[in-house]
């Protein structure tokens, strides 16, 4: 039985069900702007889903018409922005929520849709996956707002698409939609329409649940060592030396196949 899933801001969604937890930003008259609170609810219930041996996987997305627009706007104007740095009324929440879906034993799913600027951007970079559909608007706009990214974008950007594409996305601040996310490597897939996004999102978290809970824990982690800018021989050792022993259902799952 999986544990009950509250949080106490209505900016956010959530709801778990057949071992999925998902997670909206409710903002949608706002494009769902993200708000402080937000990122902490986020990296509260992520957190909470990860120690939670009920569920599989979780299911990022934006309740209306988008994902998210990005960082409030509104909510920057009460500041006062220091070399281009938005602050700790954001930053701090923000590396909350990345941290918990960096740091998750079970994979993060960003289904994207409508939108998805900056700072939404950078949250669904963070994911395990990103699925999207063709007429879906991104970009990174840092520039155009004379801000530097302080979320990651620097580095999840050019780590999924390569750093010369990632400098054009970044340096231009323009707006592409998610068949060209697709082309450039930033999604996993982009399809046609919302139902069709529905569909491959399901499908993919059912492949998810079907397999062993700790070895997809296993092989979270032990992409995370690849992340980490070993060289090849030190990388293999700390795959062949990495212990799991939550794995426990091998004998069993073996003498399953046929």
């Amino acid at each position: 039985m999986s544990q009950d899933y509250t949080v106490d801001t209505e900016k956010l969604m959530v709801q778990c069900d057949g071992g999925v937890l998902t997670i909206g930003f409710n903002r949608p008259d706002a494009m769902n702007a993200l708000h402080p609170e937000m990122l902490t609810g986020l990296a509260a219930l992520v957190n909470q889903a990860s120690a939670d041996e009920a569920v599989c996987a979780i299911v990022l997305q934006g309740q209306g018409r988008a994902f998210s627009a990005g960082v409030d706007l509104k909510v920057l104007q009460d500041i006062e922005p220091a070399y281009g740095r938005i602050g700790d009324l954001f930053d701090g929440p923000a590396k909350q929520a990345f941290t918990a879906i960096r740091s998750a034993s079970v994979p993060v799913i960003a289904k994207v849709h409508g939108a998805c600027f900056t700072g939404a951007l950078e949250l669904a970079l963070h994911c395990d996956f990103i699925f999207t559909t063709d007429d879906t608007k991104f970009g990174d706009t840092h520039t155009r707002f004379g801000l530097r990214p302080t979320w990651g974008m620097s580095q999840t950007l050019s780590q999924a698409i390569g750093l010369r594409k990632a400098r054009e996305l970044s340096y231009t601040a323009r707006v592409f939609r998610g068949d060209e996310a697709e082309q450039l490597g930033l999604v996993n897939k982009s399809v046609s329409g919302s139902s069709e996004l529905d569909a491959l999102v399901s499908a993919r978290v059912a492949q998810i649940a079907g397999n062993s809970r700790a070895a997809v824990a296993a092989m979270k982690d032990l992409y995370r060592v690849s992340e980490g800018g070993h060289a090849m021989d030190e990388a293999l050792k700390l795959e062949l030396e990495s212990e799991y022993q939550e794995i426990l259902d091998t004998a069993q799952r073996l003498a399953e196949f046929r």
